[in-house]
């Protein structure tokens, strides 16, 4: 048995060496959708919150698979840790999937205008998996 282990070490030593060598697949950002942040009017503070969220400003999007009216909730927060609205329910099936599943998912603003009261922030979700 103390061979067969020793075989496997070699073995994964070899494989090792061999995957250092090829490229990684996924290496860059992979776009996965575009967007409107859902919710944006019932946040208190919204504009206070997002007065450092400008186009290409990073989103950190947090699972709340918890959520009482939505499983597949995806929360989206700026930097400081503030959320300021949700991936539409309609849109966040996929995106909660590869969350759980552990892939490194975010956000980039695309766009931040005004619509009346209605702060409208356009964002796109990107994957990147090393």
């Amino acid at each position: 048995m103390l061979n067969e282990l020793v075989k496997i070490k070699n073995n994964w030593l070899e494989l090792k060496k061999t995957l250092d060598k090829l490229p990684m697949p996924f290496s860059r950002e992979v776009s996965l959708m575009e967007c409107t942040i859902a919710g944006t009017t019932h946040i208190d503070g919204i504009v206070t919150k997002t007065a450092t969220v400008f186009e290409g400003t990073i989103l950190t999007l947090i699972r709340d698979p918890k959520n009482k009216y939505d499983s597949d909730a995806i929360a989206v927060q700026t930097d400081a840790g503030e959320r300021i609205g949700w991936v539409p329910q309609r849109k966040n099936e996929v995106i909660s999937r590869l969350m759980d599943a552990g892939k490194l998912i975010y956000a980039k603003v695309k766009s931040k205008d005004f619509e009346g009261r209605w702060l409208k922030i356009d964002i796109e979700i990107f994957m990147r998996d090393a």
